[in-house]
């Protein structure tokens, strides 16, 4: 009995170690939240909206289609959101880099779409996923995704 007590008392830091590593993550609440967000702009300002949240792996945790929203902006948000995990910056930022000197360099980038609407999502400085946000005009789009963001 003594024994196993003290292998308890040595073993219990290494057990607080391992919960400190724990990176933060979006859970399927925090995109519902963020979803429902992002759906409630859209039909405020009266759009219709495909609502992408992917996690830090560029996985799709939600996903909505508004009714009435073409088909095509479902590529286009999946492809937003990639682009905001895989650069950790907003899909605007590639966007406005395509106005300016260098444009075709970033047309070349892969899975970088330069269209406003994609947002990276960070806790404590650390990536945790993206939105993206499709349907409307490009401004629009991120009008809504910035709505989304905020929800987080």
């Amino acid at each position: 009995m003594k024994k196993s007590a003290i292998l308890l008392l040595l073993l219990l830091p290494l057990f607080s170690l391992a919960q400190s590593n724990t990176q933060p993550f979006l859970t399927l609440e925090d995109a519902t939240r963020i979803s429902n967000a992002a759906e409630k702009k859209s039909k405020e300002e009266g759009w219709n909206m495909v609502i992408v949240v992917l996690d830090a792996g560029g996985h799709i945790i939600s996903l909505r289609k508004m009714d009435g929203v073409q088909i095509g902006s479902i590529d286009v948000a999946l492809a937003k959101a990639k682009t905001s995990v895989y650069f950790k910056r907003p899909t605007k930022a590639f966007e406005d880099m395509m106005k300016s000197e260098g444009g075709s360099r970033i047309a070349t980038l892969p899975n970088a779409i330069a269209i406003e609407g994609g947002l990276p999502i960070f806790k404590d400085d650390i990536l945790v996923g993206a939105i993206g946000i499709s349907g409307a005009t490009s401004a629009q789009d991120g009008i809504v995704a910035a709505a989304a963001q905020s929800a987080y």
